[in-house]
């Protein structure tokens, strides 16, 4: 019997991190719980326990489940009858099965049915569910919307709503329109008030709306009379059992197809407020936009680990010339590359989720009572931290899918062009990563900040760089110390230059290096804790040092005065 979590021990390996000790005693709270429920965790051991048999439910059901049913759904895919969507049986037979394992809002308090899991075991479930199918992934991967609700609904919405996602309730973020797609602060869905029954309805159109027909919809809609930017949009909750959506169409996509995309209209839909008015996008859905991309980096590793096993698989069954493909360097050097790549992607994906939950249990606690000056301080840390490597990652994460998937196609030669292997749907489910929750480009423009703001240097040079070795291991330290030399000063070159429109051109390049070298350190911290993550922290270093310096060289010999024939001298 396949089973998606026991396979992979990388997984186990970040679960095992040190930080896990901390996250686990704030989530839990010192395990006050532990009386109260019978399936709340004792200790420490007890919860780590915990953690790895319900990753290993998800890596059953996802193994033996959702992996064989994923060809049929793409073939299949969702259908439209009678103004409701319909599921594909398979991704029927996947939501069931996980409902049933109780592992819908898994990351809820107990009070709402939840099994209170942090995001680093929730980001894991994401991945491996990823991995089976990365279109039912969206499907469930949309219970982030329960967590939106508890961090910033009222008490009367959490009780009304969170206990539903335990029992199976699908969700949906209803937030692009036809005419507002990255640029949120142009939607003009309407909410209006109606004071005689005191009750919200909304009015217009969404579009691309990932599994739009969700029992459970958060929808962001312009509550203020006259105004036209993001401080006059609020957000609510529609609930489908209201039936006062009109569902115009599936669209149909180049992938995910079993995810269900669509056009919707609101006519006088009763929806209710979440938190305060006006805080719909500067507040709430940024929150939760910055949880989607983390799990789209999820679902980009997942993918990424799909096909590398599928060219892998593949390499070593085929021959050509009287010998199996894998053992071509040409071939071999593919995937020995996809192997690294996961590697540095995936550190960095559990580095950061480690962030979000460290800050996001203080703000939990905060709630409760106050937080100590040291605790106050830690809170402000990583969220800083996540702040600026969330954009990282999911840059990170989608370009190295597409890359990844490229490559096992690829290996594949004419035969990964046919539907007779899995990694045409894969090849073609990796495309979405870079464009959906905010495309690449717009990645950078979040992380730059990290550049700007000196926090991707500070991370470096006070907490990695400082970090101590063993003596085997000390030779990969200086190239990196050399590649962040390099980094700083381009950083500096351009930042000093005081022209926002060369910062802009050059942010990708710079981004980009800054993300090579942190993961360079994430895979040399854990080649300390496991000597076999060394050959993959050093070919990765090697790979990063010589993409580095081709970008340091373009940004040294760039002239500033070039950017206006750049810009416009378009021969058409």
């Amino acid at each position: 019997m396949a089973n998606f979590y026991n396979d992979n021990s990388d997984l186990k390996f970040h679960l095992g991190h040190s930080l896990m000790n901390k996250i686990v005693r704030l989530k839990e709270r010192d395990f006050a719980e532990k009386n109260n429920y019978d399936y709340a965790f004792m200790d420490y051991e007890d919860a780590m326990d915990g953690y790895g048999k319900v990753l290993e439910i998800v890596g059953d059901i996802c193994g033996n489940i959702i992996a064989p049913n994923a060809e049929s759904v793409d073939a299949e895919g969702p259908t439209l009858v009678d103004n409701e969507v319909k599921y594909a049986r398979g991704t029927q037979e996947n939501h069931d099965a996980l409902t049933r394992a109780g592992l819908i809002g898994m990351s809820l308090p107990r009070k709402y049915g939840g099994l209170n899991f942090p995001m680093v075991p929730y980001v894991m479930a994401a991945e491996l569910v990823s991995r089976a199918d990365a279109g039912f992934a969206n499907i469930w991967g949309l219970q982030d919307c329960a967590e939106t609700i508890h961090e910033f609904g009222s008490e009367e919405l959490k009780n009304e709503f969170l206990p539903r996602f335990n029992k199976g309730s699908t969700a949906a973020m209803d937030l692009t329109e036809p005419d507002a797609g990255s640029d949120l602060q142009a939607v003009q869905l309407k909410a209006t008030y109606d004071e005689k029954s005191e009750q919200w309805h909304l009015n217009g159109v969404k579009r691309f709306i990932t599994n739009g027909d969700a029992e459970v919809s958060l929808v962001l809609a312009r509550s203020e009379e006259g105004t036209t930017d993001g401080r006059g949009l609020s957000l609510f909750v529609y609930d489908r059992k209201d039936k006062a959506v009109t569902i115009r169409r599936i669209e149909n996509k180049l992938g995910i197809k079993g995810s269900p995309t669509c056009e919707l209209v609101f006519k006088n839909a009763p929806a209710k407020l979440v938190g305060n008015r006006k805080f719909g996008l500067i507040k709430y859905v940024m929150a939760l936009m910055n949880s989607a991309r983390l799990g789209v980096a999820a679902q980009s590793v997942g993918i990424s680990e799909a096909a590398y096993r599928e060219a892998l698989k593949y390499a070593e069954e085929r021959t050509q010339f009287g010998r199996p493909v894998i053992q071509f360097p040409a071939v071999y050097e593919m995937i020995r590359l996809m192997e690294v790549r996961i590697r540095a992607m995936r550190s960095l994906l559990y580095e950061t989720a480690r962030f979000v939950d460290i800050y996001k249990n203080y703000i939990a606690i905060a709630e409760e009572r106050k937080l100590e000056a040291d605790e106050r301080a830690e809170q402000k840390k990583y969220q800083r931290l996540a702040d600026v490597y969330t954009p990282l990652l999911k840059l990170v994460a989608s370009e190295y899918s597409n890359m990844i998937a490229y490559d096992a196609l690829q290996v594949h030669g004419g035969a990964g062009f046919m539907k007779d292997f899995p990694v045409e749907r894969i090849y073609r489910d990796a495309r979405i990563t870079s464009i959906y929750e905010g495309t690449s480009q717009l990645q950078v423009v979040a992380a730059i900040r990290g550049v700007t703001s000196g926090a991707y240097i500070s991370a470096i040079r006070d907490t990695y760089e400082k970090d101590t070795l063993k003596p085997e291991l000390e030779y990969l330290r200086p190239p990196l110390v050399e590649m962040t030399d390099e980094y700083e000063k381009c950083a500096t070159r351009v930042i000093d230059a005081g022209d926002s429109e060369y910062l802009d051109f050059h942010s990708r390049r710079l981004v980009e290096m800054a993300g090579n070298i942190i993961m360079g350190y994430l895979l040399l911290k854990d080649s300390k804790r496991d000597e076999k993550y060394l050959q993959t922290a050093s070919s990765f270093i090697t790979i990063a040092r010589a993409e580095n310096t081709a970008r340091a060289e373009y940004i040294e010999r760039f002239n500033i005065k070039d950017l206006g024939t750049l810009k416009y001298n378009f021969d058409i």
